[in-house]
C-alpha cells in the first residue's frame, strides 16, 4: 500500500458483488456499501487456537468476556515445566492488536503467530482482547471494551469475587502483582488511553489491583499539524487522520481530540495521571509514526508522572517490522527487548 503506516503482508481479494453500492471507502483499508456491509482489503485470515503450538509449546484457547457487548480473548499460556506447573505464577499481559481501529483480530494469523513467540520468550500470561471494530462499532467502543476486558482480568485477583464467566488459568497461573497492558500501533493508542483511565480515582481497576507496566509499540498517534520532520505536503489527507476520522467521525476536537493526540490536544489531560508504574515506548526508525511516538516520550518523561519511562528504537525498521517480519533479526531484538521489560 502507499502509506507504510499500516502495512500487511494478506492482501484479501474483492468478494463483493459488483452491483452492490458504495456508500464510503477508506482505501486501500476497506470499503462499505449502502447496505451496510464491510469488505476488508487488507488484513491475515482468522486461525483457531492451539494447545500446544508446535513450535513455541505455548498453549491458547479463546474466552468470552461479555455477551452485552460481545467481547472476547484469546488466552496464552506458555509452556511450564511439570515440576511447578501447579503454582507457578506468570506475570500478565493484557494486549491490544493493531489495525487503525478497524483492521486486524485477537484471533488472525498475524496476532496468533506474534503472542505465541511473545508469551513464549517472555514467560508471560497473555490475554489478547477481542475489541470491537469501526465502521460497525465506532470509537470509543473499542476503548470501552478494552477497558472492559481490563477490569474482568482485574476481578479474578479477589478469591471473594464471584464471576460469571471465571478464567481457570487466571486464578491458577496469574501474578496480580505483575500485571502489564501493552500494544502496537492502534493498540499502543489503546494502552494509553486505558493507562490515563486507570489513573483516575473515578476509574480505578477492581480489587485494588494496579497496572505494574505499559509497552506502546509504534503507537498511532497524530494531530492537525506537523512535527519535526514529518512532511507538511499532503498532511492534511494523510491516511493516518482518514483513519481516525473513519473510525470516530464524531470525536470532539476531530484529530486534535486527546486520544489520538494526547500531547497537545483539546483538553487533554495531564499525562503525570497515567496509572501504571513504568512505561516502554518502542519506535522505528523509517515508521511514518516515530516522531509521535519520541514525542509521546518527551512528552511522559517531562510531565512530572512519578513512573520510569524508557525509549527504544530500531532505526533501520519499519512499522510493526516485528509482527510482519517476526523471524528477522531485528524483530528477535525487538521481542527481547520486551521480554525484559515484563518481569
Amino acid at each position: 500500500m502507499a502509506s507504510q503506516t499500516f502495512p500487511e503482508v494478506f492482501i484479501s481479494p474483492s468478494v463483493a458483488s459488483t452491483d452492490k453500492e458504495v456508500a464510503k471507502e477508506l482505501l486501500p483499508l476497506l470499503r462499505v456499501y449502502k447496505d451496510g456491509s464491510v469488505e476488508r482489503l487488507l488484513g491475515s485470515p482468522v486461525v483457531p487456537p492451539s494447545s500446544p503450538d508446535p513450535e513455541t509449546g505455548v498453549s491458547t484457547k479463546d474466552i468470552t468476556i461479555s455477551t452485552h457487548p460481545n467481547i472476547s480473548a484469546r488466552i496464552y499460556l506458555p509452556n511450564l515445566p511439570q515440576t511447578n506447573a501447579n503454582d507457578k505464577k506468570l506475570p500478565i499481559l493484557v494486549y491490544f492488536h493493531g489495525g487503525g481501529f478497524c483492521l486486524e483480530s485477537a484471533f488472525s494469523f498475524l496476532d496468533h503467530r506474534y503472542l505465541n513467540r511473545l508469551a513464549s520468550e517472555t514467560g508471560v500470561l497473555a490475554v489478547s482482547v477481542e475489541y470491537r471494530l469501526a465502521p460497525e462499532s465506532p470509537l470509543p467502543a473499542a476503548y470501552d471494551d478494552s477497558w472492559a476486558a481490563l477490569q474482568w482480568v482485574a476481578n479474578h485477583s479477589g478469591l471473594e469475587q464471584v464471576l460469571v464467566q471465571q478464567e481457570p488459568w487466571l486464578v491458577s497461573h496469574g501474578d496480580f502483582g505483575r500485571l502489564y497492558i501493552g500494544g502496537d500501533s492502534a493498540g499502543a493508542n489503546i494502552v494509553h488511553n486505558v493507562a490515563l483511565r486507570a489513573g483516575t480515582e473515578s476509574e480505578s481497576l477492581p480489587c485494588n489491583v494496579k497496572i505494574h507496566g505499559a509497552f506502546l509499540a509504534h503507537p498511532y498517534f497524530w494531530g492537525s499539524k506537523p512535527i519535526g520532520s514529518e512532511p507538511k505536503e499532503g498532511f492534511e489527507n494523510a491516511l493516518e487522520r482518514l483513519v481516525w476520522d473513519f473510525a470516530y467521525p464524531s470525536a470532539s476536537w476531530g484529530i486534535d481530540n486527546l486520544m489520538i493526540n494526547p500531547v497537545s490536544g483539546g483538553g487533554a489531560p495531564s499525562l503525570a495521571g497515567l496509572g501504571c508504574s513504568r512505561m516502554l515506548v518502542c519506535v522505528a526508525g523509517k515508521d511514518r509514526l516515530r516522531e509521535r511516538g519520541v514525542w509521546y516520550y518527551e512528552a511522559v518523561k517531562e510531565s512530572g508522572w512519578k513512573g520510569e519511562v524508557e525509549l527504544f528504537e530500531v532505526e533501520e525498521e519499519d512499522h510493526a517490522f516485528h509482527i510482519y517480519n517476526i523471524d528477522s533479526h531485528n524483530a528477535n531484538v525487538m521481542i527481547k527487548r520486551l521480554a525484559s521489560f515484563l518481569v
